[in-house]
């Protein structure tokens, strides 16, 4: 069974930065399309970000420009770098990889963008 496990969450002020980490216990990002996701106070999980097998990424509008997702060459860790975040930023953050039929998800990691 594959985990996936977040990292680099907290809290931080509007404007600043984040990077968001994603360690698999496997090399399994070389081998799936990969994703973060995020659910924010009270409203359902929406997907952020993604990477294509080949690595091609792609964004919502409200992230674009800000966010920029990655994975290391070994294929076992994902990243969200975060930059010039806003309040409306806050959620929980998961992680994904999918491929072959298998979904993976983290557990999850807050983010907190606040005064």
């Amino acid at each position: 069974q594959v985990q996936l496990m977040e990292s680099g969450g907290g809290l931080v002020q509007p404007g600043g930065s984040l990077r968001l980490s994603c360690a698999a216990s496997t090399t399994i990002f070389s081998i799936h399309g990969v994703a973060w996701y995020r659910q924010p106070p009270g409203k359902h999980r929406e997907l952020v970000a993604t990477m294509t097998r080949g690595g091609i990424a792609s964004y919502i509008d409200s992230v674009k420009d800000r966010f920029t997702i990655s994975r290391d060459e070994a294929g076992n860790m994902l990243y969200l770098q975060m930059s010039n975040l806003k309040p409306e930023d806050t959620a929980v953050y998961y992680c994904n990889s999918d491929g072959y039929g298998r979904t993976y998800w983290g557990q999850g990691i807050q983010v907190t963008v606040s005064s």
